[in-house]
């Protein structure tokens, strides 16, 4: 149990890792003043591999730290509920409905983060300048989508990854 719960920490922190570099290395601006990124590949990653909690805390850390790092501060911690929800929301519908629904899960993860930022820059920016940011969250939700579906596959092969999503 503690060597599990060891791994679960280790794989967490290393999430929160790529999450946090994959969000850093090609930011997008948006009109609303956020920024479109990679990211969010390796948000869903994180809720398929590692479930709700652990999925979620490295989801919504490694986002977090990168508004942090790119000046985005005003965005760290709807930023770390968002894509927590989102990878959260993402490990529910990967263990309850089918291992193999990355794509619906995606999907859903996607919807809560376009609706989080939509509903968050409403009350930062205005409505305006929110609506303006949905076309850059969809794209956004499209290619961490395409990332995971691609990814996960490779990844579950690797044996302590397979293990511990047949633990959840």
């Amino acid at each position: 149990m503690i060597r599990s719960n060891l791994k679960k920490l280790v794989l967490s922190a290393l999430m929160a890792a790529l999450t946090c570099i994959t969000t850093m290395v090609i930011p997008i601006p948006t009109p609303s003043g956020g920024y479109a990124h990679p990211g969010d590949g390796f948000v869903l990653l994180s809720g398929a591999i590692l479930g709700p909690i652990y999925g979620g805390l490295a989801a919504g850390i490694g986002s977090l730290l990168a508004d942090l790092f790119l000046g985005y501060s005003e965005f760290m911690i709807a930023t770390f509920f968002i894509k927590g929800l989102s990878a959260v929301v993402a490990a529910l519908i990967y263990k309850y409905i089918h291992k193999g629904a990355t794509i619906i899960a995606g999907i859903a993860g996607g919807a809560v983060v376009t609706l989080g930022y939509l509903l968050y820059e409403i009350v930062l920016f205005g409505p305006g300048a929110a609506i303006s940011g949905i076309p850059m969250n969809l794209v956004q939700n499209v290619l961490g989508i395409l990332i995971s579906v691609f990814l996960l596959p490779i990844l579950v092969k690797v044996p302590q990854i397979k293990e511990l999503i047949n633990e959840q």
